[in-house]
């Protein structure tokens, strides 16, 4: 597979998927269900999940495809796959806040190296091109048309003053006691993927999450920050994060721009 049939394939279906969400957004009422984790689950996750799958599976057959809504592709081992957030983001969907998002990534032994986060309620779409730089498209975002790009860098922080980004839903006293640890000018909170697009475009310096996620909700945003010049790596030890892990599971995470300084966890 080459870069430059995946990134039109992987920007159109989630400009496509984004679409279909939002008709379930806009709507006067959309269902709600609770999966075996406790976590929500609506008509949009699915919706959007059938239809990238499809397409992912239509056009690179050979490719495994891991997603969150398919249980069974949890199952999936394989040093060069697919990996799917339909709608990252469903509390924020479901109390109509807006950060949520659509992510897909391609992941490469153990490394996220392609993505594509479309935020449709936000109107904001960040993806890799094909030579693994990292852009943000502006315009109509239509599916089959792309629109100008602009490149997308982390900044060079002053850690005198730093920028934070943490979870708008998640955000604990754990994280709170760790973003102490910094001289933070100021903050901000942010649902799904968005975070990780807010670093690589230079919004903010650092994004820590103590709390659990999974492969799905970060790969993407991963390949994105990397693309603009950032760096995420595990909470414990500092070293870079990996993918393909054991049930696709996470350990707590930091992402940075690379003039960061680390404090100890």
């Amino acid at each position: 597979m080459k870069y430059s049939d995946l990134i039109p394939v992987i920007r159109r279906l989630a400009i496509q998927a984004g679409e279909r969400i939002m008709q379930i957004y806009e709507a006067d009422d959309f269902d709600v269900k609770v999966k075996s984790d406790s976590s929500p689950v609506t008509e949009a996750d699915e919706a959007a999940d059938a239809l990238i799958s499809a397409g992912l599976r239509a056009a690179f057959p050979d490719i495994a495809v891991v997603t969150e809504e398919q249980s069974a592709s949890h199952a999936e081992r394989a040093e060069t796959f697919l990996i799917v957030d339909p709608l990252d983001g469903t509390k924020e969907f479901v109390n109509r806040r807006g950060d949520f998002t659509v992510n897909i990534a391609l992941v490469e032994r153990g490394v996220p190296t392609r993505g594509v986060v479309f935020a449709p309620a936000r109107g904001r779409m960040f993806y890799t091109l094909p030579d693994g730089s990292s852009v943000e498209e502006t315009g109509a975002l239509d599916p089959t048309t792309p629109g100008e790009t602009n490149p997308i860098h982390v900044t060079r922080p002053d850690n005198a003053a730093l920028m934070v980004v943490a979870s708008k839903s998640h955000r604990d006293q754990a994280t709170e006691d760790y973003i102490a640890k910094y001289r933070v000018r100021d903050s901000k909170s942010a649902g799904s993927s968005l975070k990780f697009c807010l670093v690589a475009t230079g919004e903010a310096d650092l994004y820590p999450r103590v709390g659990r996620t999974m492969e799905w909700d970060t790969a993407a945003g991963h390949a994105v920050l990397a693309g603009a010049g950032g760096h995420v790596v595990r909470f414990d030890d500092h070293t870079p994060l990996t993918y393909g892990k054991e049930g696709y599971a996470n350990p707590f995470f930091i992402a940075h721009a690379p003039g960061v300084e680390l404090k100890e966890a």
